[in-house]
C-alpha cells in the first residue's frame, strides 16, 4: 500500500510539473483527487486492511493528499501569473497612436429656432409655460370662443380620443389654464407639439410645433401687438426686415391680422422664396377676443390683451432656406450635419 500512495505521488506531482495551463491542472485534480480519482480509489480499499494498520495507512493517504494539493497550489499560482503577464503583453496600449474620433451630435434645426424665438421673447420679459398635449375639448375649443357646430372641430382636422378629450390642435390651451389662474399681467410664450389630421407632404405634417405667445394687462392695444412683432421680426431676420398686417379672422382675437415680413433673402425685390412679392407670411395674430376674457373669469372692460402664434417648423423652413419639412423628421444625419 506504502509503495502504491509512493507512486501515485511521484507521477501525480511529475503530471503537475509538466502543466503548460490551468486546464490540464484540473485535469489532473480530478483524476487523482476526484470522486473517481486514483486516491479515492485507494481510500475506499481501506475496508481489506488489517484494522491495526487502518490509523498508519490513512496518515499515508493524508500526507499524499495534501503534498499533491501544496504542489498544485503552487503550480496553480505559478500559471496564473504567466497567464497575466501574457494577457498583459496582448493587451499593451501604445499611447503615441492617435485617439478614436468621437463623432458629436448636432441639434435639431427646430431646436436651434426654438432657442431663438426663447432669446427674443424672453429678453421682452416673457415667461415660457407649458401644457398638455393630450387636452379637453373644452380648453382646446370652446374655452378659445370655437362653438360646436365650427368646422374646425371637425374630425377631419382634429384627432378625436372620445367625445371630451383631443390630441390638442393648438397651443392656444396652455394660454386658457394661466388665464384662469387669475395671476394678472400675463406676458407668456406656449411652445409645443400638435396635431391635425393632414396627409404628410413637402409642408404638412399630422405632427408639428406651434409657439404661441400671450400678453394681457391694463390698456394694451393692437399698437402694442405691431410694435412687439416688428421688433420680433427683426431680431430674427434682421434689422432692415419690415413687417405688414393683413385683415383676417380668428375665433379667438378680434380684430385678427396675419403677419407678413420683407423677404430677408432678396429684400423686397421678389425672388423664388417669397414667390416674387417680396412678402413672407409668418404668423397670425390679434387683440384677446373679449368672450375668451369672460370664460376665463377676466374682465374684459378692466383688461385687454394680444396672442400671436407662430409655425415653428414654418420657421426653420425660411430662416435656414429649406425646401421639404419632411427633412425635419427623416433623422437623415447628412442634413443634421449641417446645422
Amino acid at each position: 500500500m506504502k509503495e502504491k500512495l509512493q507512486k501515485i505521488r511521484e507521477e501525480a506531482i511529475e503530471k503537475i510539473q509538466s502543466s503548460d495551463n490551468l486546464d490540464k491542472l484540473n485535469e489532473i485534480k480530478v483524476a487523482v483527487l476526484g470522486k473517481k480519482g486514483e486516491l479515492t480509489e485507494v481510500l475506499k480499499g481501506m475496508k481489506d486492511v488489517a484494522a491495526e494498520d487502518r490509523p498508519k495507512v490513512g496518515q499515508l493517504v493524508n500526507e499524499t493528499r495534501v503534498a499533491i494539493e501544496e504542489k498544485m497550489e503552487e503550480m496553480r499560482k505559478r500559471l496564473a501569473d504567466v497567464a497575466r503577464e501574457q494577457k498583459l503583453k496582448n493587451e499593451v496600449i501604445d499611447v503615441t497612436l492617435p485617439s478614436k474620433k468621437n463623432f458629436v451630435g448636432h441639434r435639431h434645426p427646430n431646436t436651434i429656432a426654438l432657442e431663438e424665438l426663447y432669446r427674443i421673447f424672453v429678453g421682452m420679459g416673457y415667461e415660457v409655460v407649458e401644457g398638455p398635449e393630450v387636452e379637453y375639448d373644452y380648453y382646446n375649443f370652446e374655452a378659445l370662443n370655437i362653438p360646436a357646430n365650427h368646422p374646425a372641430k371637425d374630425e377631419q382636422d382634429t384627432f378625436y380620443i372620445n367625445e371630451n378629450i383631443v390630441l390638442r390642435t393648438q397651443t392656444s390651451p396652455v394660454q386658457v389654464r394661466e388665464m384662469e389662474k387669475g395671476k394678472l399681467p400675463i406676458r407668456m410664450l406656449a411652445p409645443g407639439r400638435v396635431f391635425r389630421s393632414d396627409e404628410v407632404d413637402a409642408t404638412h405634417s399630422p405632427s408639428f410645433h406651434q409657439v404661441e405667445g400671450l400678453v394681457i394687462d391694463k390698456n394694451i392695444t393692437f399698437a402694442d401687438l405691431k410694435g412687439t412683432l416688428a421688433e420680433f421680426a427683426k431680431e430674427l431676420f434682421g434689422e432692415d426686415t419690415k413687417v405688414k398686417f393683413r385683415p383676417h379672422h380668428f375665433p379667438f382675437t378680434e380684430p385678427s391680422a396675419e403677419m407678413d415680413v420683407s423677404c430677408f433673402k432678396c429684400g423686397g425685390k421678389g425672388c423664388r422664396m417669397c414667390k416674387g412679392s417680396g412678402w413672407i407670411e409668418i404668423l397670425g395674430c390679434g387683440m384677446v377676443h373679449p368672450r375668451v376674457f369672460t370664460m376665463s373669469g377676466i374682465d374684459p372692460d378692466e383688461y385687454t390683451g394680444f396672442a400671436f402664434g407662430i409655425g415653428l417648423e414654418r420657421i426653420s423652413l425660411l430662416k435656414y432656406e429649406i425646401d421639404d419639412m419632411r427633412l425635419l423628421y427623416e433623422n437623415d444625419t447628412r442634413f443634421l450635419k449641417q446645422f
